[in-house]
């Protein structure tokens, strides 16, 4: 991995820089899914917490969960449910939106005035292909994901995750491993918007 590498991952649409790790411990929530999924995902989420030194919690005390994660079947479902118009600007156009691109997934970021990652939404919808990915690996997918906020093109062309030939388990890619723990590494800033950030967290990388 080099230096270029490590910035493609936060790199905007625009062309610009832009990174953000969680500030505060993460406090998940997760609709539509079975109980022995549930905590499967929260499995997913403690694991990669782990890994990076940062802490779960069972409540956030200003906003109850600040990571709402949704399972459902299509992206209507969104408009019925409580209250989710108040955490997601102009709702029912993002939903016409994701229909017309016949979406499988969608994540928001609130932020701090830190910059910061605040708060998170995640958002799958259930098609037949994404029902074939085992339970851990979607899980997994979706930990990696959340932990900072990756640019739109991190993993457009490569998962962040790898099956280990000999047992067929899923992990994590070592790079993109050693990318979340540099980011996390307490010298480094919660947020930020120059690409020298990029060579910061290379020069923290721990690769075998």
């Amino acid at each position: 991995m080099t230096p270029q590498d490590v910035e493609n991952l936060f790199t905007r649409h625009d062309g610009s820089y832009g990174f953000a790790r969680w500030g505060r411990p993460i406090s998940p929530v997760v609709f539509g899914v079975e109980d022995d999924t549930l905590s499967t995902v929260k499995g997913a989420l403690e694991a990669v917490a782990t890994l990076v030194g940062h802490q779960m919690a069972e409540t956030d005390p200003e906003l109850g969960s600040n990571l709402m994660m949704f399972f459902f079947r299509e992206w209507e479902e969104l408009l019925a449910v409580p209250g989710l118009e108040r955490l997601i600007p102009d709702l029912p156009a993002l939903v016409e939106r994701l229909q017309e691109a016949d979406a499988t997934q969608y994540r928001a970021f609130r932020f701090d005035n830190d910059g910061a990652i605040q708060a998170a939404f995640v958002f799958l919808r259930m098609t037949d292909a994404m029902a074939n990915i085992s339970a851990e690996a979607l899980a997994l997918g979706e930990a990696v994901q959340t932990i900072v906020s990756w640019g739109p093109k991190a993993f457009a062309g490569r998962s962040p995750l790898a099956v280990v030939p000999d047992s067929g388990a899923t992990v994590l890619r070592p790079e993109i491993a050693a990318v979340i723990a540099a980011a996390y590494d307490r010298m480094m800033p919660v947020a930020a918007n120059d690409a020298s950030h990029a060579l910061r967290l290379f020069a923290r990388l721990r690769l075998e």
